[in-house]
C-alpha cells in the first residue's frame, strides 16, 4: 500500500499575523540586546505563546534571525529602487543623493529590522551570515552601479568600493545618534552632499 503524501500546510491569516508579530518583536529584541542575548522564551512570552510554538513559524533561532536581518536589507533596498525608478532621467550625482535620502529615511523608519542587521551581523553564526550574502551583495551592486555612473567610465573598482563604504557607513551609523526631535534627514543628507565631488 502506498502512503498518501502529506500536504503542505498553508499559512492562515492568523498564522501570518503571528509570524509578523514574532518578526517585529525579534527585530526589536535583536536591536536592544543583540543576537546572543535574545531569549526565545522571552520573545514567546511577549507575543503570547509558548516557546515551543515559535518552531511552528521558524525552525530555529538562526532561521528567525536570518529572516529579520534579510528584511532589514530588503526594506531599504526596495524603497531605494522605487525612488530611483521615479528619477531615472536625473543626473547620476542627483540619483546618488536621492538614494542617500531614501536609504536614510527608510533605515530610520524601519529601524528595528535595519538596526538588527547592522548591529548583529558581526556576531551571528557564520551560517546566518552565509544566508545573508546574496541579499547584501545585491544591495551593494545597486550602490556600485549608482556610484560608477556618477564617477564616470571606466569606473575604478577600488574607488567605487571605497565610496560605497564611506556613504553607507555614514548613513548606517546614524542609527546610533539620530534623534528626530533634534535631527533632520534632509539636513544630514545635505551635509553629506557637500562632501561629494561634483
Amino acid at each position: 500500500m502506498t502512503e498518501t503524501p502529506v500536504k503542505p500546510r498553508h499559512k492562515t491569516p492568523k498564522a501570518a499575523a503571528a509570524r509578523q508579530e514574532i518578526l517585529s518583536v525579534a527585530a526589536r529584541k535583536m536591536r536592544q540586546v543583540g543576537y546572543a542575548e535574545m531569549s526565545l522564551r522571552d520573545l514567546a512570552a511577549e507575543v503570547g505563546m509558548k516557546a515551543g510554538s515559535l518552531y511552528y513559524h521558524f525552525p530555529s533561532k538562526d532561521a528567525l534571525a536570518t529572516e529579520v536581518m534579510r528584511l532589514g536589507v530588503e526594506m531599504v533596498q526596495q524603497a531605494v529602487r522605487a525612488a530611483l525608478q521615479d528619477c531615472a532621467d536625473a543626473a547620476p550625482r542627483d540619483r546618488v543623493i536621492v538614494a542617500m535620502r531614501v536609504h536614510l529615511d527608510t533605515l530610520l523608519s524601519a529601524s528595528d529590522f535595519s538596526s538588527a542587521h547592522i548591529r548583529c551581523y558581526p556576531f551571528v553564526p557564520e551560517t546566518v551570515r552565509a544566508e545573508l550574502t546574496a541579499v547584501r551583495r545585491a544591495y551593494d551592486r545597486d550602490w556600485n552601479d549608482l556610484i560608477a555612473a556618477w564617477l564616470g567610465e571606466p569606473p575604478d573598482a577600488a574607488r567605487v568600493r571605497d565610496m560605497r563604504h564611506a556613504l553607507l557607513g555614514a548613513l548606517n551609523w546614524s542609527l546610533e545618534w539620530f534623534d528626530p526631535a533634534r535631527d533632520s534627514v534632509e539636513a544630514y543628507v545635505a551635509s553629506l552632499t557637500e562632501l561629494l565631488p561634483q
